[in-house]
C-alpha cells in the first residue's frame, strides 16, 4: 500500500510557539517634558529638573539650607523648574493630569489610546517659600535681592495612587505616598540691590510699602529700565545728601565708576565707609554760601529734570552693574538756626536773583496724610520714593556737611508755605515728617528753620 504524504508547515510550528508566550512591553508613565523624562516610581513622581537638564529626586537630593542647589541662569523662576505639577496651579489630581490640556502621560507600547484608555488616581501637592517662610509664586523671578529671600524651599507631596492603561502587560505603574523637600538657590550675578538712605524712622509706621522699602536695607530698585529710571530713589536731593549702592555678587569697590556731572549737579561715587563692598553716590550742586564779608555767594538753579547713571565698570572698561535715577527737584537751606516766616520768604525769592527758587509745600517735604479729629495733618511719614524730600531721605539732621541740622532747641522743623489759617504756616519735621503750626505773623512770629526748593520738574 502506498505511503500517505501530508503536508507540513514550519510557518504554523513557529507561530503557535510564539503566541504561547506573553508578550512583556513597559509599563505606562507620567511625564512634564514630552516623554523625556518617565515617572514611573515614587522617587520620579517627586523628583525636579533643571533647565540644564540636571534631574534631582528624594534618592539622589542632598540639598540643605545652607548648601541649596543653584539654579543654571540667572533671573529664572520656579516655572523653569521642571516638575509634574503645572505651572498654573499648586495642586492637581493625577487623574486632571492624564487629560486636556495637559496629557502629562504616555506608554511606549501604545497602550492606553481611546476613551478611558488610561486612567490614574492620587495627588500630586507643591509648596514653595523664601528663608522667610514668604509663599513664593511660580512666576517669581529669583534673585539675590528681590522682595524674596533665598534659599527657597520646594516640598512636594504626593499620596499613593497610579496610572493604568486597559491593555499591556504591565498596564499600571503604582506610587506611594511621600514627601520630597528641595531648597534651592538663584544664580548670583553682579546685581545692585537696594539703594540706601539714612535708614532712621524707617520702621513700623514709618516704614514704607514692602515692594519699595526695606528697614533693613532701604529703597528696593523699581526698574532697571532707562525708559522708566524715573521710578528708582531718589527723585529730589540737595547738596551734600548721599546713600549706598547695596551690591550683591561682586564687590562693588573693585569696580570703576566715573563721576557724573549735569545740569549743575554732581554724583561722587566711593566706597562705603559703612561696608566697603558698597557704593557711596554723594550729591553736590547748588548751596547757599557766603564770601568773605558775610554776604551770601550768588546761588544757580540746576537744569532738572536730568538722568544720572551710575555705571560700575571692571579693569577692561566693561560694564558690570548699572544704577538710573531721575532728579526732578533741588533744594537749598542756609544752616541758619532759625528764622521768622517772613525772612523765608525774602530769602528763597533772593536766591538766583529770584529765579528758580521758593518756599516748598508741606507735600515736598513729607508725605504726611495722616489728620486729627480737625482735618489738619498728623503722624509721620512713610518712607516712599517721589513723596517728599523728608520721605525719601529720612533723617537730615544725620547727613554731615548737608547744612540739615536740629536748632537750639533740639529741634527740625521747616517753614513750609502751607497755611494752618489766616495767622499760623504748616512747618513740617526734617526727623520723621511730623508736622505743626506755628505763628508767621511779625514781630511775634515763631522762629523756624529754612529751606528753598525749586518747582518740580515733570
Amino acid at each position: 500500500m502506498p505511503l500517505l504524504l501530508l503536508p507540513y508547515a514550519t510557518t504554523t510550528q513557529a507561530l503557535s510557539a510564539t503566541t504561547a508566550q506573553v508578550i512583556h512591553g513597559t509599563e505606562p508613565y507620567l511625564t512634564f517634558d514630552n516623554g523625556v523624562t518617565k515617572v514611573t516610581t515614587t522617587d520620579d513622581l517627586l523628583g525636579i529638573k533643571l533647565s540644564n537638564g540636571a534631574r534631582f529626586t528624594p534618592a539622589t537630593n542632598t540639598s540643605t539650607a545652607a548648601n541649596p542647589i543653584q539654579l543654571p541662569e540667572a533671573n529664572q523662576s520656579f516655572a523653569d523648574v521642571g516638575m509634574l505639577v503645572p505651572t498654573n496651579t499648586n495642586s492637581i489630581a493625577l487623574s486632571a493630569l492624564i487629560g486636556a490640556p495637559y496629557n502629562y502621560w504616555g506608554d511606549d507600547d501604545g497602550d492606553g489610546q481611546g476613551t478611558n484608555g488610561v486612567t490614574a488616581t492620587g495627588n500630586l501637592t507643591v509648596s514653595i517659600t523664601d528663608s522667610n517662610g514668604q509663599v513664593v509664586s511660580r512666576d517669581t523671578i529669583l534673585n539675590t535681592c528681590g522682595t524674596t529671600v533665598p534659599p527657597y524651599k520646594l516640598v512636594l507631596t504626593s499620596t499613593a495612587g497610579s496610572l493604568t492603561t486597559r491593555y499591556g502587560l504591565p498596564n499600571s505603574s503604582s506610587f506611594s505616598g511621600g514627601t520630597a523637600t528641595y531648597y534651592i538657590s538663584p544664580k548670583a550675578g553682579p546685581t545692585i540691590c537696594y539703594a540706601k538712605p539714612n535708614l532712621t524712622y524707617g520702621t513700623g509706621s514709618t516704614a514704607g510699602p514692602t515692594t519699595i522699602w526695606n528697614p533693613d536695607k532701604g529703597f528696593l530698585v523699581q526698574s532697571t529700565e532707562p525708559s522708566s529710571y524715573n521710578r528708582n530713589f531718589p527723585t529730589t536731593g540737595a547738596n551734600n545728601l548721599y546713600f549706598d549702592l547695596d551690591i550683591s555678587g561682586i564687590n562693588g569697590s573693585t569696580l570703576t565708576w566715573p563721576t557724573i556731572s549735569q545740569g549743575g549737579i554732581t554724583a561722587t561715587m566711593r566706597p562705603s565707609p559703612d561696608n566697603a563692598n558698597n557704593i557711596r553716590v554723594t550729591l553736590t550742586g547748588p548751596n547757599y554760601s557766603t564770601n568773605s564779608g558775610g554776604e551770601p555767594n550768588h546761588v544757580n538753579s540746576p537744569s532738572l529734570p536730568q538722568t544720572f547713571v551710575l555705571v560700575g565698570y571692571d579693569s577692561s572698561y566693561r560694564e558690570v552693574v548699572r544704577y538710573g535715577f531721575v532728579l526732578k527737584q533741588w533744594f537749598i537751606n542756609n544752616g541758619s538756626n532759625c528764622n521768622k516766616y517772613a525772612h523765608v520768604v525774602s530769602w528763597c525769592s533772593s536766591l538766583n536773583s529770584g529765579i528758580g527758587y521758593r518756599v516748598p509745600e508741606l507735600k515736598e517735604l513729607t508725605n504726611n496724610a495722616s489728620r486729627d479729629s480737625y482735618g489738619n495733618p498728623a503722624g509721620t511719614y512713610q518712607r516712599n520714593i517721589g513723596a517728599g524730600l523728608f520721605s525719601e531721605w529720612g533723617y537730615m539732621p544725620s547727613y554731615t556737611g548737608s547744612g540739615f541740622r536740629k536748632d537750639f532747641r533740639g529741634e527740625a522743623f521747616y517753614w513750609t508755605s502751607n497755611k494752618r489759617n489766616s495767622m499760623d504756616m504748616w512747618c513740617a519735621n526734617s526727623t520723621e515728617g511730623s508736622t505743626r503750626a506755628d505763628f508767621r505773623n511779625t514781630p511775634d512770629g515763631s522762629c523756624e528753620l529754612e529751606v528753598c526748593a525749586t518747582n518740580i520738574a515733570r
